[in-house]
């Protein structure tokens, strides 16, 4: 069984948020904030697995603190946990107040990818080397018992919803 290191998968990516980014409130828009995550995710998974993956899911997404334009936001992610087939990623997303030096913690967000290949190897297991990656990926069973509970329940809802076209 091969085992890899978190710090290994760990991806860190900063931006300047420009007004561009920005919505009514001249805040970064979480939409932009997710695709942001996504990407940056992916490059650790992919570090993780070398394999190509999808993205199954965004399980959660904390927005806890608005990012203002002009700010940075810092993205750091990590492999928190893994099954044969998919892993969990953990990111954490730091703001910056480039004009005082002020760092505060704007969001954190788990997403899970899946392998493609189906001739891809399993995932290598981790090894948490600071506290911080351990308290992150003590939590990961009980996430990933929680997601297949809701992965259940979302089934029955889809089997509900209508694909008739709504004005006809």
């Amino acid at each position: 069984m091969t085992i890899k290191k978190v710090s290994d998968s760990r991806v860190v990516q900063t931006h300047l948020i420009m007004p561009s980014d920005g919505n009514r409130h001249n805040t970064l828009y979480g939409g932009n904030l997710m695709r942001m995550i996504d990407n940056v995710s992916a490059i650790s998974f992919t570090r993780h697995t070398r394999s190509l993956g999808v993205t199954a899911s965004m399980d959660v997404l904390n927005f806890i603190k608005p990012l203002p334009v002009s700010n940075s936001v810092c993205i750091e992610t990590i492999v928190s946990g893994v099954g044969k087939r998919s892993a969990e990623i953990f990111a954490k997303v730091i703001g910056e107040d480039l004009a005082t030096g002020e760092r505060y913690l704007a969001a954190t967000a788990f997403l899970t990818f899946v392998v493609v290949d189906e001739n891809a190897p399993d995932i290598p297991q981790l090894e948490a080397e600071t506290e911080e990656e351990r308290y992150i990926m003590k939590g990961y069973a009980e996430r990933r018992k929680k997601r297949s509970e809701d992965r259940l329940a979302d089934r029955e809802f889809q089997e509900n919803i209508s694909i008739e076209f709504p004005w006809g």
